[in-house]
């Protein structure tokens, strides 16, 4: 899930003008047992398959429950909505979807729900960004064709609704991970409002999950309130939760200390200093499935033509993690060594040390492969990076500052500031990127190839760069089809090995989760994908 960013409270004139929650209130409009937290405007509208930055993640995870749940300590999937999940061969799947589940509308969730749901999300001219998701269920090429061609079909022939609550999926090759995959919410049900009146839905969301949208502002607030006739396990334990739009996470963690603000689930750096005297037992700091990297645009030539490759491997040697991790995040982060997440563990796939030397700082020997790949391209790099938050600006200064000093340059290494989260994310979409560019990475289910195949493999949702290597997508597909997790496992490492060879991305570090909350919370904990568990906080 792409851009792991958090956004100062928008103008008070404007919520008034738009009947959200007055400022300052920690407490929220309705008072009493809801709370306040920190938010960012997602990129796009909240549909499941069209959500792939963290911001909307969040909303749609207290909005929506799939057929698998991630769980909030272990990051395992479990059964939700599914009842049984059935295969002999890890290629032909039979869905067996539990009864008494209903939207907050009151409409049954049924195996249609599911099946109408993935049928929008993989078709072409609903242009979601998680399309790619469906990309595994048989005919995907004809209702999502990536050569340019027409679309031939409006729905996957690989799904198959059997019954009210059984439907069955039909892959293009064996993936046994695949019931795994299914608490990311681009697999989330959606009901029959969603596409009888979609306009309406898009202003106002109905889902299945703890919560349910009061009112939004966009650019201020998104009020959500705790749905009484929710039928899962995972009840919320609070009366609701006030999203507030921050543009500067230093602003919200000032008003979490004034007293208007309940909840921030991103410290800024500047604040690390202080945190633990501010709050005390009330700071947050726990591993996340989060890695931090600099992409390149490979549909620059002179990021992808023969040599680029050393020079990418010379600036990430450029870099000396370890002092920007010590001294701006105050070992909050860990400096990579690899492009997945210690979260994951051995079983899971993560191998420490397999980027090698081409992570290890060495100053020397990146101003060597610098020179031999022919030279920063335009005699510059220039670091882009949405600047509505503060701690990216400092890292990406300190990561200048450590290339201009390995390369004797003072102007080798610029940033190149782009002010808010959307516009630097419309920028990357647009393929209007010149130069390397922050990428973070927050996992969408803890399996190691989803640090992989999103990112890397050719076209894929979340490969903002368009970097291609047939061999790297040639083991993913391997590795895909292994129905030994181990076996599987160690062939995702081998097609890691191929990112690492030609420094695709540079990884720079894993980082934790971070949070601070009110007096007024209790039971406050992040999971694993570093997104508050908002519906077991307490509030009084």
């Amino acid at each position: 899930m792409r851009g792991v960013t958090h956004a100062t409270w928008a103008a008070c004139a404007a919520a008034a003008v738009l009947a959200v929650t007055a400022c300052g209130s920690g407490g929220g409009s309705d008072g009493g047992a809801v709370l306040s937290s920190s938010w960012g405007d997602p990129q796009n509208p909240l549909e499941p398959a069209n959500t792939n930055e963290v911001q909307g993640g969040k909303v749609l995870d207290m909005l929506f429950r799939g057929l698998k749940k991630y769980d909030p300590r272990t990051g395992e999937a479990k059964d939700m909505l599914a009842e049984r999940i059935d295969t002999s061969d890890s290629q032909n799947f039979t869905v067996t979807v539990k009864d008494g589940w209903t939207f907050s509308n009151g409409e049954k969730v049924t195996a249609q729900s599911f099946v109408d749901a993935w049928n929008y999300g993989a078709s072409l001219k609903n242009n979601q960004r998680n399309a790619y998701f469906f990309a595994y269920i048989d005919g995907y090429d004809e209702v999502h064709p990536e050569d340019g061609g027409g679309q031939s079909a409006d729905t996957l022939s690989g799904l198959k609704v059997t019954g009210p609550r059984t439907f069955t999926v039909r892959l293009s090759q064996k993936f046994s991970s695949f019931p795994d995959t299914l608490g990311y919410p681009a697999f989330a049900p959606l009901p029959r409002a969603f596409f009888d009146d979609h306009d309406a839905w898009l202003k106002k969301p109905v889902g299945n999950g703890p919560y349910r949208v009061d009112t939004y502002a966009r650019g201020a607030q998104m009020s959500l309130r705790a749905w009484d006739g929710y039928p899962g396990p995972d009840k919320a334990q609070n009366d609701g939760v006030d999203l507030k739009v921050y543009t500067d996470n230093n602003t919200a963690y000032t008003d979490l200390m004034a007293g208007n603000l309940d909840l921030v689930d991103d410290i800024p750096a500047a604040q690390l200093k202080n945190v633990e005297k501010d709050l005390g037992d009330r700071y947050v700091n726990t591993p996340a499935g989060i890695l931090q990297t600099l992409a390149f645009p490979y549909y620059d030539e002179d990021w992808n033509k023969p040599g680029s490759e050393k020079v990418r491997t010379g600036l990430s040697m450029a870099i000396d993690r370890k002092q920007i991790t010590d001294t701006i995040f105050r070992k909050t982060r860990t400096p990579a060594t690899d492009w997945t997440s210690p979260v994951l563990g051995a079983d899971g796939g993560y191998k420490p040390g397999l980027c090698g030397d081409a992570c290890t700082y060495d100053p020397e020997r990146a101003k060597k492969l610098i020179e031999e790949g022919g030279g920063l391209p335009g005699g510059q790099v220039r670091i882009t990076y949405n600047a509505d938050t503060g701690s990216h600006g400092q890292w990406v200064d300190a990561v200048c500052n450590s290339i201009n000093n390995a390369l004797d340059d003072d102007r080798a290494c610029v940033g190149n500031p782009v002010g808010t989260f959307a516009d630097f994310r419309n920028q990357i979409t647009g393929k209007k990127m010149s130069g390397p560019f922050r990428a973070g990475w927050q996992m969408d289910y803890p399996l190691i190839q989803n640090f992989l195949q999103p990112l890397y493999y050719t076209n894929a949702s979340s490969n903002d760069g368009k970097w291609s290597n047939e061999k790297f997508d040639g083991l993913v597909d391997e590795a895909n089809g292994q129905t030994d997790a181990a076996r599987a496992a160690r062939t995702f490492q081998q097609a890691e090995e191929v990112v690492r060879d030609d420094m695709a991305a540079i990884p720079l570090w894993y980082q934790n989760g971070s949070a601070g909350y009110s007096q007024r919370l209790s039971d406050v904990e992040l999971n694993p994908f570093s997104v508050p568990v908002y519906n077991q906080i307490k509030v009084g």
